[in-house]
């Protein structure tokens, strides 16, 4: 997948908590593109029965492990914010598989012939997998941005976190300047619906645009 002979346009997809990730990706998927949900993989190896579940098990014991068999999400992230050591634990675990599995999808992908391939990465700058390599692993970064008062709104509107919740895992984040910093372009979701939605629809002209190139 990080090779420049992948024959998809790859599209990395990010922002904050809040931010309207999924609601891009979902809006580009009606367009053709095939996404890759990075978190979705997350959940999945977290699961009961994952694939990461015997690991974590050894690493931190049963009081992280919910009665159902899955990563007690609650108190793993109550832990890791506040114990560097425990995330990096943590991450030793959970990034390799999150990474085979996507280079798998990735791969599958091209069965789709998709218009590109979206690859949705909440923490695309902080995780050092995807920014910084060459040869590049992404063909272009987009990424949604909003106010962060509209994100912590919009995060309380939909979850049971309070202020001071989600106010942490953003500080665990890049800032908003941060991601505006690195992306290659910006997708406004500042507005209601039908403005992302033709924002969505820029930004798929362009990446039709940006493929074409690539294919010459």
């Amino acid at each position: 997948m990080n090779t420049p002979s992948y024959p998809l346009l790859r599209v990395g997809l990010t922002g904050g908590i809040g931010s309207g990730k999924s609601a891009v990706a979902r809006y580009l998927s009606e367009h053709g593109a095939h996404i890759i949900d990075t978190d979705a993989l997350a959940h999945q190896i977290t699961a009961p029965g994952g694939l990461a579940m015997p690991a974590i098990r050894e690493s931190f014991g049963d009081d992280f492990i919910d009665s159902s068999g899955a990563l007690n999400r609650t108190k793993m992230r109550e832990l890791v914010f506040s114990n560097p050591a425990a995330l990096a634990r943590l991450e030793a675990i959970t990034h390799p598989l999150i990474r085979r599995l996507t280079e798998e999808a990735a791969m599958q992908a091209i069965a789709f012939n998709p218009s590109y391939v979206v690859f949705m990465i909440p923490l695309l700058f902080e995780s050092g997998d995807w920014h910084g390599h060459e040869p590049k692993k992404l063909d272009v970064i987009v990424v949604v941005d909003c106010p962060e008062e509209q994100q912590i709104a919009r995060v309380m509107a939909r979850s049971g976190l309070d202020r001071p919740a989600i106010e942490q895992i953003m500080a665990q984040q890049a800032n908003r300047q941060e991601r505006l910093a690195h992306a290659d372009w910006v997708i406004p979701n500042d507005g209601d619906l039908e403005h992302l939605k033709r924002q969505c629809n820029l930004a798929h002209e362009r990446l039709l645009a940006l493929k074409n190139t690539k294919n010459r």
